[in-house]
């Protein structure tokens, strides 16, 4: 037994699957994969998909030949079809509607794969989201892991870079834009906001660039505020919400976070512990709402302070 000075290294088993099962899964993602890269409309490929992945397509079938089916089974078979669907972000306005179209038809099939057993097949279920987030966000480096319930506002506004991993339950909010690094683990329930609501106005938002740097740390629980660059090699803390920039190689914890110390060994590169800086303003992404899109107000309330 080590002593208790003494650090054990742990490392990850290597698990393979049978060879039946690994035939199975690889021929499936596969061929996904080449249907989504194809000509197909992406509605139908991800209609398709779904049809089969819940074990549906009798049903479907005869629904298809005109056989008469109950009102609920009829709803479940319609809701295959990502254009019979809705989601959040479908209602923001200023959004890039033709961009939007694709990737909602791939969250689509994210979201739902999610609600499947086979979500819970790690080997099969990383492997499957790898390749769906090759067609769905901006960019995506190697051996990345996303694992069950991951969410996102858009998905194609979202890089990631080479071995990165992504816990369960996590908002990647690109709403605005969300780059994260090379190496960068966030824990579970952890969420990054890209988009902010105005103090007076709600329903005045405004978007950002968020930046996670390479080999960074968001543990679990916690929150980043939209336009805050998590720097290289730091660390925030379980529940703690970063409001401002966290410096390389810091460590920053607590409602705001803030910088409790360095990293060891990293002293002499790190900048000194003290108050962070509110980058924010830097990292603003313009926009403005469609000439198309009829400009309301959805909550009717006064906004004018009383003493005005």
């Amino acid at each position: 037994m080590p002593s208790h000075a003494e650090h054990v290294v742990m490392t990850k088993r290597h698990v393979s699957l049978p060879i039946g099962a690994e035939e199975g899964l690889r021929t499936f993602i596969a061929e996904v994969d080449e249907r989504l890269a194809g000509s197909e409309d992406t509605c139908d490929v991800v209609e398709d998909v779904l049809i089969d992945l819940y074990g549906d397509r009798d049903a479907y079938e005869r629904w298809q030949s005109g056989e008469s089916i109950s009102p609920a089974t009829r709803v479940r078979l319609q809701g295959y079809d990502p254009c019979n669907s809705t989601l959040e972000s479908e209602y923001y306005a200023e959004k890039d509607e033709a961009t939007f179209q694709r990737s909602k038809h791939l969250q689509w099939l994210w979201r739902q794969f999610d609600a499947t057993p086979m979500a819970d097949n790690i080997e099969f279920a990383l492997r499957f989201r790898r390749m769906l987030a090759r067609h769905l966000f901006a960019d995506v480096g190697e051996d990345v892991r996303i694992f069950k319930d991951v969410t996102f506002s858009y998905g194609h506004n979202i890089t990631i870079g080479d071995n990165t991993v992504i816990h369960d339950d996590v908002h990647l909010d690109d709403r605005g834009k969300l780059t994260i690094g090379d190496r960068v683990s966030i824990s579970d329930d952890a969420h990054v906001y890209s988009h902010d609501h105005d103090v007076i106005d709600q329903t005045d938002v405004e978007n950002y660039h968020t930046i996670i740097e390479n080999d960074a740390r968001i543990t679990y629980d916690s929150m980043v505020r939209a336009g805050v660059r998590i720097g290289e090699n730091s660390i925030l803390a379980a529940k703690s919400i970063a409001q401002r920039d966290i410096p390389d190689h810091h460590i920053a914890a607590g409602t705001p976070a803030k910088s409790i110390r360095i990293k060891p060994g990293w002293e002499e590169t790190a900048k000194p512990v003290g108050e962070m800086i509110d980058n924010r303003d830097e990292r603003v992404i313009p926009s403005s709402v469609p000439d198309d899109v009829t400009v309301f107000d959805e909550f009717g309330r006064t906004r004018t302070p009383p003493t005005e």
